[in-house]
């Protein structure tokens, strides 16, 4: 079977599961169009603003129920592109995948050999479509539907996690937790939150002796290694705040951070193994105890986000080829997730999210693989080398204290 027949037969497949539409749906789903055109007639503005609200709820409890979400979030041509903006300031999305947040990240020393790298979050506000600054925040998961985001303090370990409305920009609701909380991560679904807990910062960076580009040798601050100092994780309910803490040691061949995230199904967790030999993860089931992974995810990298299509059926995997030129052309390995054997290959050097059943984002460079590594998101497709740019080129920083934006993607 190749590639067009995989993804026709998922398509159906979809389209067979999926529930009949209950009354109204075609109204909510041209609510966010009708809104910005009759922004233009000053006359109704009101009228329409009372109509087109923005639904503030947990996602997904309400199993959409009266889901009316922005209009600059859902929008009909699929694609929202910016690629004269980096960072961006205005939305970034195509199909169901939005980018959600990004963040920068800043070196913060706290002793002559000891630092914490700091993020700075910059959140979509879902009623302008544009990307707004929060220095509250020390991370942000942003759950499915663009609505909620779980989010910590700027101290990590934080004792508390904060369940942020995107809509007001308020929290609307503190889960107080026992163990201290540094990672967090939504189900698939959006109804459970895993967090991951520590007893130190899971951000902490060691001052390290390397050979810079001259070839000399100087000091600089390193993602410490093998130093994790990770207690376990919360299965947490999101309705309700509640749930049960398993203990899970740090792994050895891992750095500082070692969170978890749920499996597809929701019934496992995985952590990123560094160097590990079955694909840098490992499962763990809901009470902590280590199990085989599922058989739909065994050959994933959990250092590839897109992970699972939609449907399940395609997998993405890692960088397996690049072609030299001006610029450079980089392709990732779309699999089947139980041979993992290889279907095609796509464009992208790193495969971010899947907005359908036969597009992803993907961070894609923009300079020759003689030049400096110099990225930009794109739109990429299976069974087409074009790529359709959505961000500007990201400028890396020279500067090994300082992170230059990394996205956070999440399904709207």
């Amino acid at each position: 079977m190749n590639v067009e027949e995989l993804v026709r037969d998922s398509l159906r497949e979809l389209a067979a599961e999926q529930p009949v539409a209950g009354p109204g749906f075609a109204d909510r789903v041209f609510a966010g169009r009708r809104r910005r055109r009759t922004r233009r007639i000053a006359s109704v503005a009101a009228a329409t603003a009372a109509v087109v609200g923005i639904a503030v709820a947990v996602p997904l409890l309400d199993s959409g129920k009266g889901d009316v979400r922005p209009a600059n979030v859902l929008d009909q041509d699929g694609i929202h592109a910016h690629p004269e903006q980096t960072p961006p300031r205005d939305v970034i999305g195509a199909g169901d995948a939005v980018l959600a947040a990004y963040y920068t990240a800043r070196t913060r020393p706290l002793a002559e050999d000891r630092a914490v790298s700091e993020r700075t979050y910059w959140l979509l506000d879902a009623e302008t479509g544009r990307y707004e600054k929060d220095t509250r925040w020390s991370f942000v998961a942003v759950a499915p539907g663009v609505r909620t985001a779980a989010v910590l303090e700027r101290t990590l370990p934080a004792r508390r996690i904060g369940l942020l409305d995107l809509a007001t920009g308020e929290v609307e609701r503190w889960i107080p937790v026992g163990q201290r909380v540094g990672g967090l991560a939504f189900s698939n679904d959006g109804r459970r939150l895993v967090a991951t807990t520590y007893e130190d910062s899971p951000d902490t960076q060691t001052k390290e002796k390397v050979i810079n580009a001259d070839g000399k040798e100087e000091w600089m601050w390193m993602t410490a290694w093998r130093g994790s100092s990770r207690t376990g994780f919360y299965d947490l309910d999101v309705a309700s705040g509640r749930g049960s803490w398993s203990a899970v040691g740090p792994d050895r061949n891992g750095n500082a951070r070692q969170d978890f995230a749920y499996s597809r199904a929701g019934d496992l967790v995985y952590q990123r193994v560094v160097g590990g030999a079955d694909g840098m993860q490992k499962f763990y089931d809901l009470h902590g105890r280590e199990v085989a992974a599922p058989a739909n995810e065994k050959h994933l990298r959990s250092d590839v986000p897109a992970r699972l299509s939609p449907s399940g059926r395609l997998a993405a995997l890692g960088l397996t080829k690049e072609v030299n030129g001006s610029p450079g052309r980089s392709y990732s390995s779309i699999r089947d997730p139980r041979t993992g054997k290889e279907i095609t290959k796509v464009r992208g050097a790193h495969l971010l999210a899947w907005a359908d059943e036969k597009r992803l984002i993907a961070w894609e460079r923009v300079t020759s693989l003689d030049e400096e590594y110099r990225p930009r998101l794109v739109l990429v497709t299976i069974g087409s080398d074009k790529v359709v740019p959505l961000s500007g080129v990201r400028k890396e920083s020279l500067n090994a204290e300082r992170q230059e934006w990394e996205p956070v993607f999440a399904r709207r």
